[in-house]
């Protein structure tokens, strides 16, 4: 009789971990929107909320990031948690200062996203000599 355990090669764990990460990290920058967006939430629910999902992303193992969104969207979050969670001086003043302009800072990084989406060279030239006719 044979076992039926199945066994992960470490490039599968190795992608599964990283799936895992990146996963995380855009569920972070969601949930950021959405509180910026939220105009019912002031200082303290923001930072609150902020740094439950922070230290969750955190508790992670941290994954070799290669794509430049990726990597900005990163950076991004560590320096909105020095500027918000990690501040003395963060406020609902502040707060309310910063609203708008870090939802254009995330709006940018989704079209970042979403212009690497599109352009796959290799498809592109399957179908540019096509005939319609």
């Amino acid at each position: 009789m044979s076992s039926n355990n199945t066994r992960y090669t470490q490039k599968q764990i190795d992608k599964y971990l990283r799936q895992k990460y990146i996963g995380e990290l855009e569920k972070l920058a969601k949930n950021l929107f959405r509180m910026f967006r939220d105009e019912t939430i002031e200082a303290g629910q923001f930072s609150h909320k902020f740094q439950e999902l922070k230290k969750k992303f955190d508790k992670k193992e941290e994954i070799h990031l290669d794509s430049e969104y990726l990597c900005e969207l990163k950076s991004y979050i560590e320096r909105i948690h020095k500027e918000t969670c990690a501040s003395a001086t963060f406020d609902t003043k502040r707060f309310l200062e910063i609203r708008e302009e870090e939802m254009s800072h995330l709006n940018r990084l989704q079209k970042m996203k979403n212009r690497t989406s599109y352009k796959k060279e290799k498809h592109k030239s399957k179908h540019q000599n096509e005939d319609w006719g």
